[in-house]
């Protein structure tokens, strides 16, 4: 059967960086659509050439990509025409093969915001349109506001879409600009359109998140006709988000009706990196990626309850609704007082620790999970110290090093501006092999920041293990988490630090003691040693 080709179109560059609080830097754009273009999206919007100067710097030395660069602009001004309008000139000049440029479609904006009549609007759109295909560029329209002013004047809201497919548009995308038009009027109005006569493979859809119905409307217009999606990663865009094409992808690539109905640029091999991507971008932007993400979210695969676990050692499919590995991720079995021998025996297995059922010490862990979650602990948010755990009371928790002790300091002074800071130092004695090495670290960073105690811990501790070193150096810490539990007097504090290797990998320790110092070394030390584990390493 032959599949319809459904086109892809990533707006992270542009729209995404509307986001509050994100700015990329020239570099990091580069970045992004070198990861773009190897998912394998159709078009990359590189954002809009002379609206700032790390745009502009951009497309004057755009990436080599097999996805069509696109730069964004706007229709030109009533008054003057296309040719002379500076503000298209700017985007011409970027020499990208595509343009989109958004057009009002909305009749109370075109009177309200432009101020022109309904008529100039339309010759606006047409000129534009016009000039771009004149130029030898492929030329699309953002119809802004088109689902609103589809309501409210439906005849003129489709004359802007005709007239930019009558002067050489290759797509018109219908643009929910408020995030407020829910998934049934999205396919309903999408479906009127078509039947309109403007063509479905002309016909694109471009969702805000407001109500939080972005990926279901992208997906309702596609039901209807529509067959260019536009997006941003990890849903990034203006005020709530974009569609999120990281949950929209692996949508349509493995869910019926769209898997095996269409063909896009993304094949198989490339939805497995998806996962890799979007940390990524997380990365990029310093956050923490959330846990409970469709597809690629940390918790996407995890099966806490009892009786989910059992079933899932019989069969996956009991409670996954796809393998994991389609999109990068893998399945958690997380460990908790809720716990019993299914999800101990499914988390022991996926860290290869086979252990037969009614084996004695199946029981000595759940006591362990259940008295330590009682003093703080908390293993279902936390992995790897879970791992470590059962590993220590199976025996097979290897001896790497041992820490003899160590001390943290904090001091207040001035620096040479007559400023006082703090300066925190940290020193660690560890045995390894039978030999002792003391290491010192200072958590100022490069800007003469002080990055605290705990910052001075990690370096302190990563500073000099040996035979160990080349391991740990392939780790960082990506998060810091701090809870007081049990509160009053018997207050203690739980700290879960998220560690990455470049691997890709992504693990989760905890430490708990009334003193927080005590609780970060503790998870800092699980996170080395996991690594260790996970690696392979031999004990020196």
């Amino acid at each position: 059967m032959t599949r319809e080709r459904l086109y892809l179109y990533d707006t992270t560059l542009r729209d995404g960086q509307q986001t509050q609080g994100v700015q990329f830097s020239t570099l990091e754009k580069r970045q992004i659509a070198a990861a773009l273009d190897a998912l394998g999206v159709d078009y990359i919007e590189g954002g809009w050439p002379g609206a700032n100067p790390t745009d502009s710097e951009f497309f004057a030395n755009p990436p080599q990509t097999r996805a069509t660069m696109t730069a964004f602009g706007m229709t030109k001004r009533v008054g003057r025409s296309a040719e002379n309008d500076d503000v298209l000139a700017m985007v011409l000049d970027a020499a990208t093969p595509a343009v989109c440029l958004v057009g009002k479609t909305h009749d109370f904006h075109v009177k309200t915001a432009l101020g022109v009549t309904l008529d100039e609007n339309l010759a606006a759109i047409r000129a534009s349109v016009a000039h771009l295909v004149a130029k030898g560029r492929e030329a699309l329209l953002d119809a802004e506001h088109f689902f609103d002013g589809y309501k409210a004047n439906p005849g003129y809201a489709l004359s802007c879409l005709r007239a930019a497919l009558d002067e050489g548009a290759r797509w018109v995308v219908l643009c929910d600009t408020n995030g407020g038009t829910l998934p049934a009027e999205i396919g309903r109005i999408t479906a009127e359109v078509v039947a309109a006569g403007i063509p479905g493979d002309h016909l694109g859809i471009h969702c805000h998140d407001d109500t939080g119905n972005a990926v279901a409307g992208s997906l309702a217009a596609i039901d209807a006709g529509a067959r260019q999606l536009q997006g941003t990663l990890n849903g990034l865009g203006e005020r709530c988000g974009n569609a999120n094409l990281t949950t929209l992808i692996p949508t349509l690539l493995l869910k019926p009706p769209y898997a095996g109905r269409f063909e896009t640029g993304v094949t198989p091999q490339a939805l497995q990196g998806i996962l890799r991507t979007s940390r990524m971008l997380d990365d990029i932007l310093n956050r923490v990626p959330r846990r409970a993400a469709a597809y690629v979210g940390a918790s996407a695969f995890a099966h806490k309850a009892g009786l989910h676990a059992s079933a899932i050692l019989k069969d996956p499919t009991t409670y996954e609704h796809i393998d994991p590995a389609l999109v990068g991720n893998a399945r958690i079995i997380p460990m908790s007082n809720q716990a019993g021998q299914s999800n101990l025996r499914a988390r022991l297995a996926a860290a290869g620790i086979a252990v037969e059922p009614g084996d004695p010490r199946l029981g000595r862990i759940l006591d362990v999970v259940k008295a330590r979650e009682d003093q703080g602990y908390a293993y279902d948010g936390a992995q790897a110290s879970f791992e470590l755990m059962a590993r220590a009371e199976l025996g097979l928790l290897p001896a790497f090093f041992e820490v003899k002790r160590y001390r943290v300091t904090v001091e207040r002074r001035k620096n040479k501006y007559d400023r006082m800071v703090s300066l925190s130092e940290a020193v660690v004695v560890v045995k390894i092999g039978g030999q002792k090495t003391l290491s010192v670290s200072e958590s100022m960073d490069s800007a003469g920041s002080d990055r605290g105690p705990v910052n001075a811990l990690a370096k302190a501790l990563a500073k000099d293990l040996g035979p160990y070193q080349a391991c740990i150096d392939d780790m960082k810490l990506v998060d810091f988490k701090v809870r007081v539990t049990q509160g009053g007097t018997d207050a203690v504090t739980r700290v879960i630090i998220d560690s990455e290797d470049s691997q890709g990998r992504r693990w989760s320790t905890v430490g708990v003691s009334p003193n927080i110092v005590d609780a970060s070394f503790e998870a800092l030390l699980d996170a080395m040693l996991w690594k260790l584990v996970r690696d392979g390493v031999q004990p020196a």
